[in-house]
C-alpha cells in the first residue's frame, strides 16, 4: 500500500496528514476551515484516496496559513506516499460538470512543481471562505509534491460549483495519474530514467 504520514508544524500552523493512494476514499477532516474540508473530502472521494487531514492554525488572523500549509503538508505526504514512481501512468485529467460549472484540471507527475491556474470567480468569497486561498493551497501542494498542474475553470455561474468542480476533477486527475499502468511493468514512465 502507497501510504505517507507527514507532520508539519509552524509558528503558524500544526498540520498532520496521512494518506494512502490505494484507498477507498474515505475521509477524516478538521482542518477548522469548513469550506477547505469540503473541498478536500471531493479529493478523497473522487481520486479513492484516504484522506486524514488534522489541523491547527492562526484562524483568529485568518485561514491563509492553514489553507497554504495543508495545500503544502499534502504535498509532502503525496510526494512519499507515491514513492519511486515506478509503473504508474504518470499523466492524469478529467473534465469535471456541476450544472453550469464545468473544469478540467491536468496533471503530470513529473518531479517538476508547476501551475497553470485559470480561474476567474464569479465571487470573491463563497461563505466566509476567501477564493483567492486556493490558489495559495494548489501552488504549496504543487511545489512540495513536485509535479505539474494545469487547472481551467471553462464556465461558471455559481462559485461554489465552480470550486467544487475543480477539486472533484483534481482527485479524478490524481487517481488517473497514480495508477498502475500494466503495460509500463515496473518501468519508470519518462524517457530520461528518472522523474
Amino acid at each position: 500500500m502507497r501510504t505517507a504520514q507527514v507532520t508539519r508544524n509552524t509558528l503558524e500552523t500544526r498540520i498532520t496528514v496521512s494518506l494512502n493512494l490505494d484507498g477507498t476514499g474515505v475521509s477524516r477532516l478538521a482542518t477548522g476551515v469548513p469550506f477547505l474540508d469540503h473541498m478536500l473530502d471531493q479529493i478523497a472521494r473522487h481520486g479513492l484516496i484516504d484522506l486524514d487531514i488534522q489541523a491547527e492554525g492562526d484562524l483568529h488572523i485568518d485561514a491563509h496559513h492553514t489553507v497554504e500549509d495543508t495545500g503544502i503538508t499534502l504535498g509532502q505526504a503525496f510526494a512519499q506516499a507515491l514513492g519511486d514512481k515506478k509503473g504508474i501512468r504518470r499523466y492524469g485529467h478529467a473534465y469535471v460538470p456541476l450544472d453550469e460549472a464545468l473544469s478540467r484540471v491536468v496533471i503530470d507527475l513529473s518531479g517538476r512543481p508547476g501551475l497553470e491556474y485559470h480561474v476567474d470567480y464569479t465571487r470573491a468569497r463563497i461563505g466566509e471562505f476567501d477564493v483567492d486561498l486556493f490558489l495559495e493551497f494548489f501552488r504549496g501542494f504543487i511545489n512540495h509534491a513536485g509535479v505539474t498542474l494545469h487547472i481551467d475553470n471553462l464556465r461558471g455561474i455559481n462559485a461554489h460549483h465552480q470550486a467544487e468542480t475543480i477539486f472533484k476533477a483534481f482527485g479524478r486527475a490524481l487517481r488517473m495519474a497514480v495508477e498502475a499502468d500494466a503495460r509500463m511493468g515496473d518501468a519508470l514512465p519518462s524517457t530520461k530514467g528518472a522523474l
